[in-house]
């Protein structure tokens, strides 16, 4: 071990603050993770793709008459258009699978949240929207929906009982049943579609109990959205249903181009977008994404999106709640309050991500050990307050389908669209914002599912809506000024409801650090290309801000701060070589000279992944590698097959008579030079039936000769590269042929978190505060002249 890891993992260390004990604490939860090595997968799945062509071909030549042959060609194309066909078949079924969860959550949330309000007297099971359907006149004509109370002390404790009630079932649920089902879920995806193993994540414990919990949460009024656990939540779906067929259950390749495809369709069904589903897995999770991934996962998004729409959940004909058509035109004046609205994004992202963080780390230190309490607390504290605001009482989905709505058409909601109630919306807009972002802060990370996507939309909405109102009132006080000289013959000149809209995008963009996604999102929620150039120009503002205060998504900043093992940021420059992080001292075996004890000792005395085979020379010549998995299984198996002992020597080495007897075994002579045929029950036990015997165990069919190595010269970059694109689990270090060091992504890891954490970005200490006193004065300047050159142009 190098001399900076011995250091770090030395128990004496002398830790200067609670920091550096932290970040330890950090680097060594990498030890925790099971690493996929993606080259190893494709090589399996290579072998047995061709084992079965040459199986075929074989099949095929064996029948003589043309008859016969004819009938097994058609036999061989049948089989070969099942085969293919299966892909479709799992994503079809995924994507039907996640659509129905999705619809039934929806349902079960909307009757939870209007439980909390009243009931209905023709069935229990009926929330508001079903109660009163074939009403005419609306909720205000329904008599079969009874509020629990006309006193409003009553309403109000009932209200908040049903809260803590929902927020206490559904954090003793996860506490005690499924501790992943906690959070949003969407960084822990992002590591599993990396590569790493994650057991039990995405599991049927995980998935039931997320599913049964989540309506619970959003009902009981806290800050939290379903939409990221619902990428979760369809990542499990897809896991389940993947694992049944062999095909994926033995290819963690095939199973990640499922994973992703599960993730676009839970944002699909989550916002009713398929395609910005499929963007959402380019832009967000997934780091490899093939052409063939794309389509599988926007066919996962449509038919997930298909059968959401064939339950129709809301009864309206709409996939959300809150989706809108716009067909009133904007103004280009207004471009100045649309740049409004992307600075507020990129300062909302910037805020909630800061202080999330801190708030993560108060909870880990003093809340670890009450996450049933503190959920309860904060649903109460959030119904408490909440219930005093009209637009935090009630559903964040349905405030927003209010919020986004135009005047006309029945669009006014509890006097949101009277003039003369306009500066009480705007006192209402405001607190309900800033509270909302309050609650957001504490909320978010807590031991529930939570998600932030909704939140953040719903605050964008009420800013947005808020300046929206703000902007028409300007426009009435001043309809003859230049500024509105386009309005003159435009009654309707501002739509406070795209306000609205586009200030979702822009905290949407901001907390996630998303762009094109947000924009695709947008458009199929509104089905308008009008919006589609302001959308552009909040967002780029919001990324320019965002970009301009240093800030990442809060996803990933989870990931680091969960200390997840995961590889980011391709354009950091470390200015250090490979040599600098690789692990010198390895355990190392001789190509011969062992036996099987020797090899079970060497196997009980280290925990490593796997072997560097070397030659038996003293200039420790490198011959090849083999997985601990592998040479684990190889010894088992043999042990059942041939009656050995432990004195059985065994060797690494190959002979050209054993290449040949194997290469004629599996059909395909490459494993005998290339890479090793790992494990694979199909193959495994014909080599080992041949391989082994008692004079001799060979090892070599499972000696990777053809290792991923590189030089200690090369660039720290270029290898962190490798390890994005190709996905080995271990590079080795060989210089000149003599094997020198290897190194691991968790090699990796372990050193960028120490380098960036000594490169303290402009969030740290102190260096936060002077940020935001820079920005307000920077704000407050320019908000100045803003206002003095308003003033002049409407006395012209």
């Amino acid at each position: 071990m190098s001399r900076e890891r011995s250091e770090l993992y030395s128990p004496a260390v002398s830790v200067r603050d609670e920091s550096e004990a932290e970040e330890v604490e950090r680097v060594r939860k990498y030890e925790d993770f099971t690493t996929i090595d993606w080259i190893q997968d494709a090589i399996i799945e290579r072998n047995r793709r061709v084992r079965n062509a040459r199986k075929l071909h074989t099949t095929y030549r064996g029948y003589g008459s043309r008859g016969e042959a004819v009938l097994v060609w058609l036999w061989l194309r049948l089989r070969v258009l099942v085969n293919g066909g299966q892909s479709w078949f799992v994503v079809s079924l995924v994507g039907m699978c996640i659509g129905v969860n999705a619809a039934l959550i929806s349902i079960v949330t909307a009757w939870l949240s209007d439980l909390k309000m009243g009931y209905c007297s023709d069935g229990w099971w009926l929330n508001r929207q079903f109660c009163c359907w074939e009403i005419e006149g609306g909720d205000e004509s329904c008599d079969s929906w009874h509020s629990w109370s006309t006193a409003f002390p009553v309403r109000w404790t009932i209200y908040v009982l049903f809260a803590v009630t929902f927020s206490f079932t559904a954090a003793h649920l996860v506490r005690s049943t499924a501790k992943y089902a906690a959070g949003s879920g969407i960084s822990e995806i992002k590591c599993i579609l990396g590569g790493f193993v994650m057991k039990g994540y995405l599991g049927f414990g995980t998935f039931f109990i997320k599913s049964i919990t989540l309506p619970l949460v959003i009902a009981s009024g806290l800050s939290v959205g379903k939409e990221g656990p619902s990428v979760h939540v369809a990542c499990c779906v897809g896991n389940l249903v993947a694992s049944l067929f062999n095909r994926y259950s033995r290819s963690q390749g095939k199973m990640r181009e499922i994973l992703t495809a599960s993730s676009a369709a839970g944002v699909a069904v989550a916002f009713g977008s398929p395609i910005g589903g499929v963007m959402f897995s380019i832009e967000e999770m997934s780091s490899i994404f093939s052409i063939k991934t794309m389509w599988r996962s926007f066919f996962c998004a449509l038919m997930a999106t298909v059968t959401l729409s064939a339950m129709n959940p809301y009864r309206s004909g709409k996939l959300v709640l809150f989706q809108v058509t716009y067909d009133r035109d904007w103004h280009f004046f207004e471009i100045i309050f649309f740049v409004i609205l992307g600075i507020f994004g990129g300062l909302y992202g910037a805020f909630v991500v800061k202080f999330n963080l801190q708030v993560a780390a108060f909870r880990r230190k003093h809340l670890g050990s009450f996450p049933v309490a503190e959920a309860v607390i904060l649903a109460m504290i959030t119904a408490i307050i909440g219930w005093f605001n009209r637009f935090m009482r009630i559903d964040m989905t349905e405030s927003m389908s209010i919020l986004f709505r135009e005047c006309q058409g029945g669009g006014d909601y509890d006097n949101i669209c009277q003039t003369a109630l306009q500066w009480p919306m705007v006192n209402s807009l405001l607190f309900a914002t800033v509270l909302r972002i309050g609650f957001v802060v504490v909320s978010y990370g807590c031991k529930v599912p939570a998600g932030i996507f909704v939140p953040s939309m719903a605050i964008g909405a009420t800013f947005g809506r808020m300046l929206g109102i703000m902007v028409k009132a300007l426009y009435r006080a001043y309809p003859k000024s230049s500024m509105f000289a386009v309005c003159q013959l435009d009654l309707q000149c501002i739509t406070p409801g795209t306000y609205a809209f586009l200030g979702a995008a822009a905290a949407l963009s901001g907390v996630m650090r998303l762009t094109v996604t947000v924009v695709v999102i947008m458009f199929e929620l509104t089905g308008a290309l009008t919006y589609i150039l302001p959308t552009m120009i909040v967002l780029l503002v919001t990324k320019a801000v965002g970009d301009f205060l240093g800030t990442t998504g809060i996803a990933d900043e989870m990931i680091r701060f969960n200390g997840y093992p995961f590889l980011e940021r391709d354009d950091h420059a470390y200015n250090v070589p490979v040599s600098k992080v690789m692990k010198k001292h390895l355990h190392r075996l001789p190509a011969s000279g062992l036996c099987i004890r020797d090899i079970e000792e060497r196997l009980a005395a280290t925990d490593v992944k796997g072997f560097p085979i070397i030659h038996d020379d003293s200039k420790s010549t490198l011959l090849g590698y083999i997985e601990r998995s592998e040479l684990r299984y190889v010894l088992d198996k043999a042990r059942d097959v041939q009656a050995l002992s432990q004195d059985t020597p065994c060797t690494f080495k190959s002979s050209a008579e054993d290449r040949s007897q194997v290469s004629s075994l599996v059909d395909f002579p490459v494993i005998a030079t290339g890479p090793a045929v790992g494990i694979d029950e199909d193959l495994s036990m014909e080599i080992i039936e041949t391989t082994a015997s008692a004079e001799t165990l060979q090892l070599w069919p499972w000696v990777n000769k053809t290792p991923l190595t590189v030089s200690p010269s090369l660039p720290l970059e270029i290898v962190m590269q490798l390890f994005k694109r190709m996905g080995p689990r271990v590079i080795l270090i060989e210089d000149r042929g003599s094997l020198v060091g290897l190194v691991t992504v968790k090699n990796l890891l372990e050193f960028t978190l120490t380098a960036q954490d000594k490169e303290r970005s402009p969030w740290s200490e102190r260096e936060f505060e002077g940020v935001i006193e820079e920005i307000w004065t920077w704000m407050k300047d320019r908000t100045q002249l803003l206002l003095s050159w308003c003033r002049r142009i409407l006395r012209r």
